[in-house]
């Protein structure tokens, strides 16, 4: 006899509640009922002020709101634990305030849940991991290592002012490249318009004409390409990027992307001075957190995103536990200068090299932000050139070809 299931719909429940320390948690719980909700807020220490059924209209707003963690918010969270410690507090305490402060609602789920694993028993790395991506596993492993040694409280203030630093450099590439990208999108829309309303509208000129010039023609062709087969073009553009962003996310492809980046001139220093202050700047928080250099190797060489250059730090890892020098064995990665390895030989001989790490970082953050501003500062007049004769000359084609009609009607 062939049995039956039964599937219920389990429905989504948002509440108000309080737990024992009076705290406020609002949140949202799935349930099949309401008395199963009730329930099931009840067994976890929580005094319910309201409780509701989410509607259709109210889940549907899910799909366009925010779900992820910003860096802002993640620096914020980090700083304020660390002031929250140094005053005192204690972590769950921390966490709670923490919780009631929150500025987002991906935020507020995040500290609920690991104030939740908190209380219910687990470390704070343990409660961080499982939250995915949102902590790296340096951060998890910093924090880790700051509750069995008792400093915490500089953990996190040495992680935020890194997540600022990281945050800060976003952001000002971002408004560097902003200037450039708005004359792009101008030039390209000047460009179609032209082609698409100036010159049909000029092509009526040389109608009748048997011997129109070779830079008309060509003019013209363009225009009618660009009429025919624009939309065609701009869906092979979105299509073709749309490939390059699933492609790169396989190994192949990825491998296929590192390897590029380490070709192309340009790319090739930034990429390089990128993964040099990753790498670094965990060494040296390591180092300060009392680490051995062997663990902050094996553990930093993971906070580099280039396999090639992963692979490189990774033999220099084995060969230092083998007992070669650090200066010998980073010197066959690119990642490190000769200057860099000058500072890490002295380091290694008056056996502190924390302060080294930390130096290398600070002057590979302020070469690569000398390296930004030097591209903006090029690209900008290099795209005003290049649009500026691409308009221009399509500006100087109609003018020679008005001319050449005016001499042929002569």
């Amino acid at each position: 006899m062939r049995s039956i299931e039964f599937v219920v719909e389990m429905k989504t429940f948002s509440y108000k509640a309080y737990d024992s320390q009076a705290v406020r948690i609002d949140g949202e719980i799935e349930a099949n009922d309401l008395q199963s909700a009730r329930l099931a807020l009840s067994r976890k220490g929580l005094m319910i002020a309201s409780l509701q059924e989410k509607k259709g209209a109210e889940l549907g707003t899910k799909l366009f709101s925010r779900t992820s963690i910003s860096s802002d918010e993640l620096e914020f969270f980090t700083s304020e634990l660390s002031l929250l410690l140094n005053s005192g507090v204690t972590i769950d305490r921390g966490l709670s305030v923490l919780k009631r402060n929150s500025t987002s609602a991906p935020q507020a789920k995040m500290v609920a849940e690991i104030y939740d694993s908190v209380r219910r028993g687990d470390s704070l790395a343990t409660a961080m991991e499982s939250q995915g991506e949102i902590f790296n596993p340096l951060y998890v492993n910093l924090v880790q290592l700051g509750e069995s040694t008792g400093t915490l409280p500089s953990v996190f203030l040495r992680l935020s002012e890194d997540i600022k630093f990281q945050s800060e450099l976003k952001r000002k590439i971002i408004q560097s490249l902003t200037y450039p990208a708005a004359i792009f999108f101008v030039c390209v829309l000047c460009v179609t318009f032209i082609f698409n309303y100036i010159v049909p509208q000029m092509s009526g000129l040389f109608e009748g004409i048997s011997e129109v010039p070779r830079y008309t023609q060509i003019l013209l062709g363009m225009s009618d390409w660009m009429i025919n087969y624009q939309w065609l073009l701009l869906l092979t553009i979105l299509a073709s990027a749309v490939g390059v962003a699933f492609a790169i996310r396989t190994p192949r492809g990825a491998q296929r992307l590192d390897d590029l980046m380490l070709r192309l001139p340009i790319l090739r220093g930034l990429s390089i001075l990128t993964e040099r202050i990753r790498f670094n700047t965990a060494v040296a928080l390591m180092l300060e957190s009392g680490v051995m250099i062997d663990k902050c190797l094996e553990m930093a060489v993971g906070s580099i995103r280039n396999n090639a250059l992963r692979h490189d730090l990774h033999v220099a890892k084995e060969r230092v536990k083998k007992g070669e020098t650090l200066s010998k064995t980073l010197g066959a990665s690119p990642l490190f200068p000769d200057f860099s390895l000058s500072l890490i030989e002295v380091g290694e001989e008056s056996g502190n090299l924390a302060p080294v790490f930390i130096e290398i970082s600070g002057r590979s953050r302020r070469e690569f932000e000398h390296s930004i501003d030097r591209m903006t500062s090029l690209l900008e007049p290099i795209l005003i050139l290049t649009m500026g004769g691409i308009v221009g000359g399509v500006v100087v084609t109609m003018l020679l070809s008005i001319v050449s009609v005016n001499d042929i009607g002569i």
